[in-house]
């Protein structure tokens, strides 16, 4: 359905102002378009617009005689008016701005003028985020913009909310953290579970009857007394629908797995157990993912591995393992915490390439020159055996003082890896430098600072051969796929700046501010 023409009322004085009459007819147009399908009396009318002078009252009729005239609206034989505009119907996702007014996103932009604004009382109990089905007013409202009313909920976004609980002698609140959640949450005192006043709760919502200003919910986890470290931690996961623990059927299979690894694999994959090899990671970090391998070949080139963990080989398909992690999408580490996408057996045991353990990893295997030009690449299975386990700090000071171990490999990767780079930049890479900080936390894992992350050479060697290993793994798989359209992309969705208000009241709420 295309854009539909706003009316134009043309009655004009000499000075080019719109006359009563005028402005009388677009306030009764609007009020009648805005109540698609009803029917009103002129007596209903004036009462609805809350008309009272008598000078007024008295063109409505005549006002309306025209507008019959016009077409623009109908008169049954009993002298009850409606709307013979036909409205435009958009389905969109609710901004909730604020407890006034909300903006529809259209899902078709081509079909309307921008977003949609709505009136809270025209919202039809939908909540941010919800997908609606609205009615758009064919002229704009005073503010210029497309308004319209909510006729259906379509799709609830969510209907469970992190808050605070307030308890009054008959009757009980969860005032709600989300922002865009305008409305207390009512919940009856049989329905608290046990949560005390003052206490931060997930609540669920369970009714919203027409009529009721408040939804309905139940209580259905306490987390504990507001404020506190850990209650506070525990309602940014729970508001983002992070996980507080793995399910137990993922959970078994996991720890079914088993940690030998038969000879049967090992003839499948590239062996680079007798190879120098080596992981480089933040001090704090619990697993590791990627490792480098480096060895000098007998025609003078370097030999430069980017070996990943072989995740594939435990999560198997159709498992209730690789379905938890298809949920689950990515690991997501908090100030404190890592919510890991795969059970800790495995995330930070099988599947971490941890020092003196043979472990199986996938690899893009270069050999370059002296000037870091790549004469050839493999790519495929591998088994590595990690000889050091490196803090990035650490690897740094080897560099730095030309001492510690295998401080000459380290050096000759970061002058390879600055080469690489130069050449990067040279052909039009873009230098995504930003800064990063980092939380100080006392032994109870609350937050006392910031800190600045300082970027070193260290970090740019690991990032430069990790963008090359991917190059070359893009271009692998698009040769590979020439003519059909598979592939896995990562895309990112413009910043959730309700995510960005929250991670940083969060660091306010300790005295720090971004």
């Amino acid at each position: 359905m295309g854009k539909k023409p706003h009316r134009k009322n043309n009655s004009k004085n000499k000075g080019g102002k719109q006359t009563d009459a005028a402005g009388l007819a677009r306030r009764i147009l609007q009020f009648l378009d805005a109540h698609y399908g009803e029917e009103f009396n002129s007596k209903q009318i004036i009462k609805k617009l809350e008309i009272r002078d008598a000078l007024t009252k008295g063109g409505v009729e005549p006002v309306l005689s025209k507008l019959v005239e016009a077409g623009s609206v109908s008169r049954n034989p009993r002298n009850y008016y409606s709307s013979t505009q036909d409205p435009e119907f958009i389905e969109g996702i609710v901004d909730f701005v604020n407890p006034r007014f909300a903006f529809i996103v259209p899902l078709d932009p081509e079909k309307v003028d921008g977003d949609i604004l709505v009136k809270e009382a025209d919202m039809k109990q939908a909540l941010d985020g919800d997908k609606v089905r609205v009615m758009v007013y064919p002229l704009k409202g005073k503010t210029g913009r497309v308004e319209g009313k909510v006729l259906e909920v379509v799709e609830k976004n969510r209907d469970e909310f992190v808050g605070r609980v307030e308890i009054s002698p008959r009757f009980a609140f969860v005032v709600p953290d989300f922002k865009k959640m305008h409305k207390d949450i009512f919940v009856h005192r049989g329905e608290l579970n046990g949560a005390q006043h003052g206490e931060k709760v997930v609540v669920k919502l369970t009714e919203w009857r027409d009529g009721d200003k408040n939804p309905t919910g139940e209580v259905i986890r306490v987390l504990g007394k507001a404020g506190e470290h850990e209650v506070e931690i525990h309602s940014i996961m729970a508001e983002f629908g992070l996980p507080f623990e793995y399910p137990e059927e993922p959970e078994k299979e996991a720890e079914g797995i088993s940690e030998k690894i038969t000879a049967k694999e090992i003839k499948k994959r590239k062996d680079f157990r007798d190879i120098l090899t080596f992981t480089i990671d933040p001090a704090d970090a619990k697993d590791f993912d990627d490792a480098i391998s480096y060895r000098k070949l007998e025609n003078g080139n370097h030999e430069i591995g980017v070996h990943i963990a072989d995740v594939t080989h435990y999560v198997q398909p159709k498992t209730a393992l690789e379905k938890e992690a298809y949920n689950r999408a990515t690991s997501v580490y908090l100030v404190d915490r890592t919510i890991p996408m795969l059970p800790e057996r495995l995330s930070n045991g099988l599947c971490s390439l941890r020092p003196h353990e043979d472990k199986l990893t996938f690899a893009c295997v270069f050999e370059v020159d002296d000037e870091a030009n790549v004469k050839k690449h493999w790519i495929g299975r591998t088994i590595i055996h990690s000889d050091r386990r490196y803090a990035y700090e650490e690897a740094q000071e080897n560099i730095d003082t030309q001492s510690g171990d295998y401080y000459e490999e380290l050096t000759l990767l970061n002058g390879m890896a600055k080469k690489i780079r130069q050449r990067r930049f040279k052909h039009g890479a873009v230098n995504f430098e930003t800064v990063e900080v980092k939380f100080k936390l006392d032994e109870k894992g609350t937050p006392l600072g910031l800190m600045i992350k300082e970027r070193k050479d260290i970090h740019k060697l690991i990032e430069e051969f990790m963008l090359l290993a991917n190059k070359y793994v893009a271009e692998f798989v698009f040769n590979k796929n020439k003519g059909k359209d598979t592939f896995v992309y990562r895309t990112h969705d413009s910043p959730d700046m309700e995510r960005l208000d929250t991670f940083s009241g969060f660091a306010k709420r300790f005295g720090h501010a971004f």
